[in-house]
C-alpha cells in the first residue's frame, strides 16, 4: 500500500502500479472535505487500484471507495463497520492487543507502526521494532513507519501480510522504481 497525497505526483500513479503497488491509501490532512473528495477521486481514476480514505469514512463512502483506514482518534471501527458493511476497513494499531479489539470490532487489516523511525509524520509514538509484528495474527497487518528495501526480509520475517509505505517511495529520486524494489522485496 502506497500513501498518497496532494504533494505527491499523481500522474506516477499508473507506473507505480505496474511496479507492483496494490492499493493506495490516500491520507491528506491540509485538506477540505470537498478537495479531499476530489484526491480521492483522482486517485481512483488514475490508478484503477484498490483505495482507501484515511480517518473520513463519509468521503470513502461519497466517492465510492473500496475501503477505511482508522485511526485511533477517529470513528470507531465497530461503528464504522455498522455503517459500512460491505466496506474494507482499516486499523491503525500498536500492539497484539489493539489488533486483537480492531478484529473483533470488524477491521479487515492492521496498520502497525511506525515499526522503525520516520519523518512522514509528526507526533508518532517511539519506533515499535520489528519483534512488535512477531505473532500479530488476528488479522492481515500491513507494516508501517521507516519501511526501506533493506527492512522489508526484517519485517516479512515476522508474518506480516505486507506493507504501507509514504518516504520510501516519494521520497526516493525514483519513485517508480522504488515502489518496484519495495514489491520485489515483499514478494521474495
Amino acid at each position: 500500500m502506497c500513501l498518497v497525497s496532494s504533494r505527491d505526483d499523481l500522474e506516477l500513479l499508473p507506473a507505480l502500479v505496474r511496479a507492483g503497488v496494490d492499493a493506495f491509501q490516500v491520507r491528506d490532512k491540509t485538506l477540505t472535505t470537498r478537495q479531499l473528495v476530489a484526491l480521492t477521486q483522482r486517485v481512483q481514476s488514475a490508478s484503477g487500484s484498490t483505495v482507501v480514505v484515511n480517518d473520513r469514512l463519509d468521503v470513502a463512502l461519497a466517492v465510492g471507495a473500496d475501503g477505511v483506514h482508522l485511526g485511533s482518534d477517529d470513528l470507531p471501527v465497530a461503528q464504522a463497520r455498522r455503517l459500512a458493511p460491505g466496506l474494507l476497513i482499516g486499523a491503525t494499531c500498536r500492539d497484539a492487543r489493539q489488533v486483537g479489539r480492531a478484529g473483533a470490532e470488524g477491521a479487515d487489516y492492521a496498520g502497525v507502526g511506525p515499526v522503525f523511525a520516520t519523518t512522514s509524520k509528526d507526533g508518532l509514538p517511539d519506533p515499535l521494532g520489528v519483534g512488535t509484528l512477531a505473532g500479530l495474527n488476528a488479522l492481515p497487518v500491513l507494516a508501517i513507519g521507516g519501511i526501506t528495501v533493506e527492512r522489508v526480509s526484517r519485517v516479512t520475517a515476522m508474518g506480516v501480510h505486507g506493507i504501507a509505505v509514504i518516504g520510501g517511495i516519494w521520497s526516493a529520486p525514483d519513485p517508480v522504481g522504488a515502489a518496484a524494489a519495495l514489491a520485489e522485496a515483499v514478494a521474495r
